[in-house]
């Protein structure tokens, strides 16, 4: 008979039960993962148990099951995602790797006897579209912001940075005050996948113009450890800017500036990424140096993109007969 989550009073918890969801978190160093962690877990449980939060009794009542029920719960689960809800690959596969990391340091602390690293992942088709916009139309998006004031000259500031580096919208979040430098013009980053270790990328004099325009009229504290970025609502006046904020000030802009495709600040790194490789000659590994990609392979895609070697050989072949 298969266990349910729906009824999760024949389950309780020890006393000397460890949290798991709380160590698992513990364990982060990415605030980024952790908040990611939390929301894909809760969404587990929510489908599931139609549960708000993942608590100990539920969370135990799954490390509890067989591995054969387990196995079938979280397929439904994954088939759910997919073909139900229709969410990407990618979304699909981190809510995966959630439970997977969750069932994982339970099994080595003892309280399970199952895994689920068995179950394989959507396959993802990576950077299908890496255009982004031109560097015409970027220019015009440039224009928008009102920079006589307070909001103008912050996001000003951001879209310079989101293309003269080529940023993801996490990185410009989670900068603080502490980490520019503008005599330098050098900006300490938490780029992706390196835990807490920044790493120092250079600016643009045009960037740095337009963030010591910004810090003239930023509110707030100014001590280092304050972000560099804050919201000016009257509501989160002060508060860091976050990557929901940065994703809305992107898209309204493009949209005052009649872009008609949505735009949003990863199509702006696929955008500076592609115009790199455009003004270098296709120079990858320098361009390598500007997007930080660990995988050559991924800047490889950005070029064959740009240049449609697809299209270039179905002309070719065209030709030939």
């Amino acid at each position: 008979m298969e266990t349910s989550l729906a009824q999760p009073s024949p389950f309780s918890v020890p006393t000397d039960n460890p949290d798991i969801l709380s160590q698992l978190l513990e364990n982060q160093k990415s605030p980024h993962t952790w908040r990611a962690y939390k929301k894909d877990i809760r969404d587990f449980f929510r489908f599931v148990a139609d549960a708000n939060e993942p608590t100990p009794i539920l969370i135990e009542a799954l490390l509890k099951l067989e591995q054969p029920q387990a196995l079938a719960l979280v397929l439904r689960y994954k088939n759910h995602l997919r073909d139900v809800r229709c969410l990407k690959e990618a979304t699909i596969n981190r809510r995966l790797a959630a439970l997977k990391a969750l069932v994982r340091l339970a099994n080595q602390l003892g309280q399970c006897r199952y895994t689920l690293d068995g179950i394989r992942g959507e396959k993802v088709i990576h950077y299908r579209d890496t255009t982004g916009v031109s560097q015409n139309i970027y220019r015009q998006i440039l224009k928008m912001p009102d920079q006589s004031t307070t909001k103008g000259k912050r996001d000003y500031a951001i879209l310079r940075l989101l293309w003269d580096n080529a940023l993801r919208r996490n990185e410009v979040v989670q900068t603080n005050l502490g980490d520019l430098d503008l005599e330098r013009r050098s900006l300490d980053i938490l780029g992706k996948g390196k835990g807490n270790q920044k790493e120092q990328i250079t600016l643009s004099r045009a960037t740095v113009t337009a963030l010591e325009s910004w810090l003239t009229v930023r509110p707030g504290p100014k001590e280092k450890n304050q972000p560099l970025f804050v919201a000016l609502d009257r509501a989160h006046q002060g508060h860091r800017l976050t990557g929901t904020a940065i994703y809305q000030l992107v898209r309204s802009t493009a949209r005052a500036a009649g872009v008609q495709k949505v735009l949003s600040p990863h199509r702006i790194r696929h955008a500076g990424i592609t115009a790199a490789l455009d003004a270098t000659n296709g120079d990858v590994r320098k361009v390598q140096k500007f997007s930080r990609h660990a995988d050559l392979n991924t800047l490889m895609i950005y070029d064959d993109n740009r240049r449609d070697v697809q299209g270039e050989i179905t002309d070719l072949l065209a030709g030939l007969i």
